[in-house]
């Protein structure tokens, strides 16, 4: 009994894990299903959801629009409101000249375009308009041709041009022009300033360019070659900045964020170490040359009849040695040579004398002196001049006298 007992017991012991595995079973299997259940009832809301998470299941069958999205905004600012004011009266300028061309060693003469500028439209006076631009934009054309913005082109006549400025005025019929440049105050100027020059770098294809920069630099001197010997006949006043200025710009608008013309682009310097170097003529120093040239077809200017240098130029040595000037003496214009019979001579003015005032006005370089003298001063009147030579303070009156230049 005990035998059978003991089987009997064995065999009850493999009954009961043989339930317990099939309570697994069951209970795993019953899970599974569950879950499937879980999954389905689910799935609509999960189809409904857009890749970035948002919900769109109130339309699962939607299709995403995978299309970038556009947006149109104007945008406007102070540059582009400077430039809307201003553009409309930047021109371009193409200088037309003869040239001999030989056919079967028969001379024929020919125009040909020699080169292109800008200009800047400054005046209407009834049935005419004036354009000032650089002198090098038309010097020794046989035609000016000037073109508007909307690509029309009109014949140019030349009124006047000034070499030692380097600006000439044009005029047109006015029958096209709608837009007339505002003048600025360029001396106002802070150096930082944003400006904007306008005009047609490398030609007309370009026309209408825009850069920005800002006023690099006031009151500074360029040499200039006029008479193309290699050089320097001038030191030219000028505006620097780093708004780009290219062949082309020539004669344009260099124009403040009120959109007023402060400067007329006339040069750059351009080579593989310098970048960013940018010339214009001050407005405030063009107007009076335009209004002459306007008026008369050419610039009278007042003259001294003397060459200067500028005292900072001069070495330490011969300040004190040559010039045996005062230590507290920093500031001035050295005459380095004079002109027989011209109004310095004979006012009893000398080589080596060091001017400090005109018209009892202090003068510290010779930028100083030519503004004085171009923009307040006329042929025939005095002009009072207080020096130093060898140390002492000596004061002369001289009567101006035309410009031999002229």
């Amino acid at each position: 009994m005990g035998y059978y007992d003991n089987i009997n017991g064995e065999d009850r012991s493999r009954s009961k894990k043989r339930s317990s595995k099939a309570g697994y079973f069951f209970s795993g299997f019953i899970g599974v299903i569950i879950g499937a259940l879980l999954v389905w009832l689910l799935m609509p809301s999960m189809v409904g959801l857009l890749p970035n998470g948002t919900s769109n299941s109130s339309n699962p069958s939607t299709t995403i629009n995978n299309t970038p999205q556009q947006v149109a905004t104007e945008v406007t600012t102070d540059v582009t409101e400077a430039v809307e004011k201003a553009a409309g009266a930047v021109v371009g300028i193409t200088n037309i000249q003869e040239t001999e061309q030989d056919f079967w060693n028969q001379s024929e003469t020919a125009t040909k375009e020699a080169g292109s500028g800008s200009g800047v439209i400054y005046k209407k006076d009834g049935d005419t308009a004036y354009i000032v631009t650089n002198n090098h934009v038309v010097e020794g054309a046989k035609q000016l041709e000037v073109t508007f913005p909307d690509g029309t082109k009109e014949k140019a006549k030349l009124i006047g041009s000034d070499v030692w400025t380097d600006l000439a005025v044009i005029s047109i019929s006015s029958k096209k022009v709608d837009t007339i440049a505002t003048f600025g105050n360029s001396d106002v100027l802070k150096q930082g300033e944003t400006v904007i020059a306008i005009g047609n770098p490398l030609g007309l294809d370009f026309y209408g360019s825009v850069t920005k920069g800002v006023v690099s630099g006031k009151d500074r001197t360029v040499p200039v070659d006029l008479d193309g010997d290699g050089k320097p006949d001038w030191q030219a006043e000028v505006l620097q900045t780093d708004a780009a200025i290219n062949p082309g710009n020539s004669g344009g608008a260099l124009v403040n964020l009120a959109g007023e013309v402060v400067g007329i682009n006339s040069m750059k310097i351009s080579q593989s170490t310098i970048e960013g170097l940018g010339f214009s003529i001050p407005i405030n120093t063009a107007i009076p040359v335009i209004n002459e040239l306007q008026k008369s077809g050419k610039v009278e200017r007042p003259s001294m009849g003397v060459s200067l240098v500028d005292l900072t130029n001069v070495p330490a040595f011969h300040q004190s040695r040559t010039l045996k000037l005062p230590a507290e003496v920093t500031e001035g214009i050295v005459i380095s040579s004079i002109v027989k019979n011209s109004a310095a001579a004979k006012a009893g003015l000398e080589q080596y004398d060091v001017i400090v005032e005109i018209d009892g006005q202090k003068v510290e370089n010779s930028i100083d002196l030519r503004k004085h003298l171009y923009n307040k001063k006329n042929v025939g009147e005095k002009l009072k001049i207080k020096a130093y030579r060898a140390g002492e303070i000596i004061e002369k009156e001289l009567t101006l006298t035309n410009s031999p230049t002229n």
